[in-house]
């Protein structure tokens, strides 16, 4: 019985020990901050920068919970060779989601700001006439392009007045609120 007390405070700490390293294992409240803290900065990414706070607040939770699902331990994620890439592929990679799950979500790419900039809608318009808009700027899209790696290269390849997507934008902008953008090419 003796023996079985004089053990007694070891297999305590033993187990004390075991559950404590189980639990660095997890990341905690900072980590969890931490990385949310890493995640501000890329609120000036185009997608970004249009969300409202509580939008940003969901998207960088889904974010870091994506993290720490696919990296369970925190000091093993954050030292490993390519985390930054690893961040960037994930933040990527939500983004994506979120377009595929609503193409509504494009407000958030191509701005109504930038869109009155580039001569595509005219300033003034209400709330509603801006959900007109993109409704039928977003059916366009799903329309003619089948997946979203169309979608995106459509993006990438966008280097023109004349693109694919910029003949949508002003389909949409010409059939709702007769705004004809007429494009003059000077040669000189």
């Amino acid at each position: 019985m003796k023996r079985f007390l004089l053990y007694l405070p070891l297999l305590a700490i033993a187990a004390i020990g075991f559950i404590g390293c189980s639990q660095k294992r997890e990341w905690n409240h900072q980590q969890r901050q931490a990385m949310r803290q890493a995640l501000r900065e890329y609120r000036d990414m185009v997608y970004l920068n249009d969300l409202t706070d509580a939008e940003y607040l969901i998207f960088t939770d889904e974010v870091a919970t994506d993290l720490e699902t696919a990296y369970p331990v925190y000091t093993t994620f954050i030292e490993m060779p390519g985390v930054e890439d690893t961040i960037d592929l994930v933040v990527v990679e939500t983004i994506v989601d979120y377009l595929n799950a609503d193409a509504h979500n494009m407000r958030h790419i191509y701005p109504y700001s930038y869109l009155v900039a580039e001569g595509v809608l005219p300033a003034g318009l209400d709330m509603r006439q801006q959900r007109q808009f993109y409704s039928c700027f977003a059916q366009q899209v799903n329309n003619e392009f089948i997946t979203m790696d169309n979608f995106v290269s459509a993006i990438l390849a966008d280097t023109t007045a004349n693109s694919q997507i910029r003949q949508i934008e002003n389909g949409c902008a010409n059939t709702l609120f007769g705004w004809v953008v007429t494009e003059v090419d000077i040669v000189e």
